[in-house]
């Protein structure tokens, strides 16, 4: 048992995936309970994801909240507008934020187009998202205890948040849990993400794994090693990130697939979160 000094209150979400604004896959699932179950164990959630184009607004209820859009993200030196969408579960009790770009986010498909072929923005899509959801919680002016990334296009979230914002208040008390699944693109990104990653304190210099060649794997590794917390989220992922994660001595939470039937991972994720 934690004395109440110890728990980590607050827990902001970044997820790739949320049931049943996408197909209920294994990650989208846990975008959708795991929220809920924490709020339930009397603790305050966010939570985000992006708004993808297959997303019926309509059927869902998504309104954009004004108050929070108007931004703009530059990405290669263009201005791209930020817009943010919030809908609710209501059997959950949650709302939910959703993170819009006509440019990146109309398409209809997720991360490919109709004949399979990875999207070539696919790496501006992940730092337009990173840097939207970092953008709006700062509006919001909600200070996140636990920040947990799910998915990879949550993946450069750890790195803005030990750079770019380590000295915003909103997040100088934050701890970052990485949650990784079975998702990672094997297709490489633009050989400039690196150059187009930069922004604020974050150099070329603070992500080399992105550099020449980056693929899904080398942004994996690359948000481990800005994270203070590593959850095998699915018992196949990748070998060479698990073998890099070890090696940089984080706390890890391996996976067990029973505690997923169950609904004892959220308590086990808890007190992962209260140990950071």
């Amino acid at each position: 048992m934690y004395d109440m000094s110890d728990v980590r209150k607050k827990i902001l979400f970044v997820n790739s995936e949320i049931y049943p604004y996408l197909p209920e896959t294994h990650i989208a699932s846990i975008g959708r309970t795991l929220p809920q179950a924490v709020q339930e164990r009397k603790r305050e959630i966010r939570s985000f994801m992006p708004k993808y184009g297959c997303i019926n607004e309509r059927k869902n209820q998504l309104h954009e909240v004004i108050r929070l859009s108007g931004m703009n993200i530059i990405i290669d030196d263009l201005d791209r507008p930020l817009i943010i969408k919030v809908a609710s579960i209501s059997s959950a009790r949650i709302q939910v934020y959703f993170i819009d770009n006509d440019d990146y986010f109309r398409r209809k498909q997720t991360y490919r187009d109709p004949d399979g072929n990875f999207f070539a923005d696919n790496d501006e899509r992940a730092i337009f998202f990173a840097r939207g959801v970092l953008e709006t919680v700062k509006k919001l002016r909600w200070a996140p205890d636990i920040i947990h990334c799910q998915g990879w296009i949550s993946h450069l979230v750890p790195v803005y948040l030990k750079k770019a914002y380590r000295d915003d208040p909103i997040f100088s008390e934050s701890r970052i849990v990485l949650s990784l699944y079975d998702d990672t693109p094997a297709e490489s990104f633009s050989g400039n993400f690196a150059d187009k990653a930069c922004f604020g304190g974050v150099g070329a210099e603070d992500i080399p794994l992105l550099a020449g060649q980056p693929d899904g794997i080398k942004l994996a590794q690359t948000a481990a090693q800005y994270s203070d917390g590593i959850i095998m989220g699915s018992d196949n992922v990748d070998g060479g990130i698990t073998a890099f994660c070890k090696q940089l001595g984080l706390p890890v939470l391996e996976y067990d697939g029973a505690s997923y039937q169950n609904g004892s991972y959220v308590d086990e994720y808890c007190s992962f979160y209260d140990r950071l």
